[in-house]
């Protein structure tokens, strides 16, 4: 019996056996950063996987288990997730991950929002009031967030302060690095004419300089009618556009028929974390991102 109570001392002393946090991530992208600064510190998991449109998920039981157990829930915010976050911040019953708590972070608060509405009405589209929230498509903005997420994981796990203060030094060393060699081989890409399906690219679209003519999208979330289709035709052959964006979650029916007609390349983006099987990590999802358009803008 005494052996054994030593033995569970020695355990309960050691510095592995601290349990890692419990990292609830919204989208991919957070869980791939969480991952990038956190490390071997936190037990990471997705609630949304790259092929799901992150409007429209639902509050499984699975992911409202996964929230009751987590120490730290990061989000994008700005209503992203407004139809299923909130079910499951609230039958979680988990008070660390509440709306103004430590364990609840949102990455859009730390960027400048584009897009913002100057009136909201719902004839509009689904359009959210902080302004676009597909934040991630520019890595900037990755680099502002991962500032602060470090600060917030040293908050929650101040015992590990010093480990995630060094691994968000890293990877902004490597980030910062890389945001350059982005933007050389970008060059090219500044000014030229696109068509996007829904309104998810700004933030890319203002950091490479790309050149938005028209959406697929008459509204935000509204699907095009043959008779919008028909008059975007004419639209764009007043006003020519050299590439379709769409994400990889979209539907294509509609950008394939613009491509088909319009004689326009369709370039499916990954968007975000696993949107292809090259967009593995972070640094891949921004290699393949930028590799695509400029092989189909040449």
């Amino acid at each position: 019996m005494k052996k054994h109570l030593i033995t569970l001392a020695l355990l309960l002393l050691s510095p592995f056996s601290h349990a890692a946090l419990n990292i609830v991530a919204c989208e991919p992208e957070w869980a791939a950063l969480a991952q990038e600064l956190a490390g071997n510190k936190a037990s990471i998991h997705s609630a949304t996987t790259a092929l799901q449109d992150v409007h429209h998920i639902q509050a499984r039981p699975s992911l409202i288990a996964a929230v009751r157990n987590a120490d730290l829930l990061i989000c994008t915010g700005a209503e992203l997730e407004v139809g299923w976050l909130p079910v499951l911040q609230r039958q979680s019953g988990n008070s660390k991950v509440q709306p103004g708590q430590p364990g609840y972070f949102e990455a859009a608060t730390q960027v400048r929002m584009l897009e913002v509405p100057t009136r909201l009405d719902r004839a509009d589209g689904d359009v959210h009031a902080a302004g676009n929230p597909h934040i991630q498509t520019d890595p900037r903005n990755i680099a502002r967030v991962a500032e602060a997420l470090a600060k917030r994981l040293a908050q929650i796990d101040p015992a590990n302060a010093a480990h995630y203060a060094a691994r968000q030094s890293d990877f902004a060393s490597r980030w910062q690095a890389a945001i350059s060699r982005w933007e050389k081989e970008a060059a090219p890409l500044r000014g030229v004419p696109i068509v996007v399906q829904h309104k998810a690219f700004p933030y890319l679209q203002d950091w490479l300089g790309l050149k938005e003519v028209a959406t697929l999208e008459p509204k935000p979330g509204v699907e095009p009618s043959s008779a919008y289709l028909a008059e975007l035709m004419a639209r764009l052959q007043q006003t020519p556009a050299k590439l379709i964006l769409r994400a990889a979650y979209n539907d294509g029916r509609s950008a394939d028929w613009l491509a088909e007609r319009a004689k326009i390349p369709v370039v499916i983006l990954p968007f975000t974390v696993g949107g292809n099987a090259r967009a593995k990590d972070l640094f891949s999802l921004f290699d393949d991102t930028l590799a695509q358009l400029l092989k189909a803008a040449r």
